[in-house]
C-alpha cells in the first residue's frame, strides 16, 4: 500500500505529479503494448471491468490520442484498440518516471536486494494474477538490476 501512495503522492486525479498519464491509462497501455490490439470484451477479461467503464477510459484514450480503433487484424467483428505512436512515447516516459522513483527509493539498497525485491514482487503479482484467473501476458523481463 505505501508502495502505491507513494507513487502517488502529491497526486491530482489518480497521477503521479510528474504523470503523463493517469494510472487506468497506463494499465490499459502497458496491456495492449504486450499482447496487441485488443477489443472492449478482452480487455474486460483481463481487467475484471465492466463494458461501460471501459468504454469511457477507451474513449478517453482515443480523445487524447493515446489509442486508436482499427478492425481486428484476426477478422473478428468486433473492433480493437492499437496503442499509436503517441501512446508509445507517453507510455514509456510514464515508465522512466516510475523507474526514476523507484530508483530514488532504492538508492542505497545493495544490487542483490533491488534483484531480490524485484523477483519477490514479480512473484507476488503473478500470484494474485494466478488466484483470479487472470494472469498478464510477459515478455521476457528487462536485462539489469535496477530493471522494473
Amino acid at each position: 500500500m505505501l508502495l502505491g501512495r507513494y507513487m502517488h503522492l502529491h497526486k491530482s486525479r489518480g497521477r503521479r505529479a510528474e504523470s503523463l498519464l493517469d494510472r487506468s491509462a497506463y494499465i490499459m497501455l502497458s496491456r495492449i503494448r504486450v499482447q496487441g490490439p485488443m477489443s472492449i470484451g478482452q480487455l474486460g477479461d483481463a481487467f475484471g471491468l465492466d463494458a461501460s467503464t471501459l468504454n469511457r477510459q477507451t474513449a478517453a484514450a482515443v480523445r487524447a490520442g493515446l489509442v486508436e480503433r482499427i478492425p481486428d487484424p484476426e477478422g473478428g467483428m468486433a473492433r480493437k484498440f492499437r496503442i499509436t505512436d503517441e501512446g508509445e512515447r507517453r507510455l514509456e516516459e510514464e515508465r522512466t518516471g516510475i523507474v526514476a522513483s523507484l530508483d530514488r527509493i532504492m538508492a542505497d539498497w545493495p544490487e542483490r536486494d533491488v534483484a531480490a525485491f524485484a523477483d519477490y514482487l514479480q512473484r507476488f503479482n503473478a500470484s494474485i494474477e494466478q488466484l483470479h484467473g487472470m494472469p498478464w501476458p510477459r515478455t521476457e523481463p528487462p536485462a539489469g538490476p535496477h530493471a522494473r
